[in-house]
C-alpha cells in the first residue's frame, strides 16, 4: 500500500519560499492506478518523485508497504526503490550502447545485496514478448522508434516485479498511433501484474483509461473536473 499524507514541497528561491505541494494526501492499494493531470509546472513530475523515494518532501510522510523510504540510509533507499519501485519515464533513459535485452536486465544487475536471479533473462525475454519486441532482443535503442523504445522502458520498469510503478508522460514524445499502443499495453500490463500504477500525463485520452483521475493545481488534488 501506498500512503502519501499531508506532503508538501517547497523550494527556496531568491525571493523566498516557493510552494509546490501543500498538504497533499493520496493512498492507493495493490492494483488500484490512478492519473494525474494538470498544468506545467504544477508540481506533477515533484509528486512523483516524492513517491518514488527520489525526492524527500519538504513535510507530510510517504510510506510503501509500511516503510518510509527516507528513513532509510543512501544504499538501503537505491536499494528499496530498485526492488519496490518501476519508473517510466517521458525520455525512455535506454542505455544507447545496450541491447534492448540489456536494457531491460538492468535493475536486475544492480541490485544491492542479493545475488542475481537465474530467471531474469527468462523473464525479461517474456515481459518483451508481451510487449511485442521479441524478435528485437539484440537490437540497440537507435535501431527502434520512439513506440518500441517506450515499451522496452515499460518492460525495464517491470522486470523487478515492482508493487508500485511509476510513469511521467509516457506517451509525451510518441505519435498519436505509437501513443495508442503504449497505453494499452501500460494499461494491460498493469491488470496482470496487479502493481500500483500512477501515472502523470497531459493527454486527456491517456487519463480517460483510468478510474481514478485527479487534476493538481494549486498544489493540491482534486477530482478530476472538480
Amino acid at each position: 500500500m501506498l500512503e502519501i499524507s499531508e506532503v508538501g514541497k517547497q523550494y527556496a528561491t531568491p525571493r523566498g519560499p516557493l510552494t509546490v505541494l501543500s498538504g497533499l494526501s493520496l493512498g492507493l492499494k495493490r492494483g488500484e492506478a490512478v492519473a494525474i493531470m494538470g498544468p506545467s509546472g504544477a508540481g506533477k513530475s515533484t509528486l512523483l518523485y516524492i513517491a518514488g523515494g527520489l525526492e524527500a518532501p519538504t513535510s507530510g510522510a510517504v510510506t510503501l508497504d509500511g516503510i518510509d523510504p527516507y528513513q532509510l540510509g543512501e544504499k538501503e533507499l537505491a536499494a528499496f526503490r530498485n526492488r519496490k519501485i518501476g519508473f517510466v519515464f517521458q525520455d525512455h533513459c535506454l542505455l544507447p550502447q545496450c541491447s534492448v535485452l540489456e536494457n531491460v536486465l538492468i535493475p536486475t544487475l544492480v541490485t544491492q545485496g542479493a545475488s542475481p536471479r537465474v530467471d531474469d533473462p527468462r523473464r525479461a525475454r517474456e515481459l518483451l514478448e508481451q510487449v511485442g519486441l521479441a524478435d528485437r532482443l539484440d537490437h540497440r535503442p537507435g535501431e527502434l522508434s520512439g513506440g518500441e523504445k517506450q515499451r522496452v522502458a515499460l518492460a525495464r520498469a517491470l522486470i523487478q516485479g515492482p508493487h508500485l510503478l511509476l510513469c511521467d508522460e509516457p506517451t509525451g514524445n510518441l505519435d498519436e498511433a505509437s501513443a495508442e499502443m503504449v497505453a494499452g499495453l501500460l494499461m494491460e500490463l498493469h491488470a496482470r501484474q496487479q502493481t500500483m500504477l500512477i501515472v502523470v500525463t497531459h493527454s486527456a485520452t491517456l487519463a480517460a483509461r483510468f478510474p481514478l483521475r485527479y487534476e493538481l493545481r494549486h498544489a493540491n488534488l482534486h477530482p478530476a473536473g472538480a
